[in-house]
């Protein structure tokens, strides 16, 4: 433990707060890329699967990255169209209705469990 002067006790205070600030950005930008691939994941592997080109088509891509902050939006790169129908099932032309195969909302749910539990960890560990 190092001595500090009474003058210089404030500026040593926010040194080491800007540190803390710092590992802790880092951490939880890694969590938000973590649960990015989970939700990729999750519903790449429980999307409905006619010929699997809809499952393969979802992709985690930057939207914005700054110093303190990371935002991720998941998608689907060439079937985008399909994700309401299919999450919330559709009305057919000729009359009934196709029903809803949730796939999104569960990998949404996965993820945020796991992002809660990452900056948890983050934020108790220091």
């Amino acid at each position: 433990m190092s001595k500090v002067k009474i003058d210089s006790l404030s500026s040593e205070v926010m040194k080491e707060l800007e540190k803390y600030a710092d590992v802790t950005t880092e951490n939880v930008k890694k969590a938000v890329q973590k649960a990015g691939k989970i939700v990729r994941d999750e519903i790449s592997a429980n999307a409905p699967s006619d010929t699997g080109k809809y499952g393969k088509s979802w992709t985690v891509k930057t939207v914005r990255e700054t110093s303190s902050s990371l935002e991720l939006v998941v998608h689907s790169r060439n079937k985008y169209q399909l994700t309401h129908l299919l999450e919330f099932g559709h009305v057919k032309r000729g009359g009934g209705r196709v029903s809803a195969r949730p796939h999104i909302a569960n990998a949404e749910e996965k993820a945020i469990k796991v992002f809660e539990e990452e900056i948890k960890e983050t934020i108790s560990n220091g």
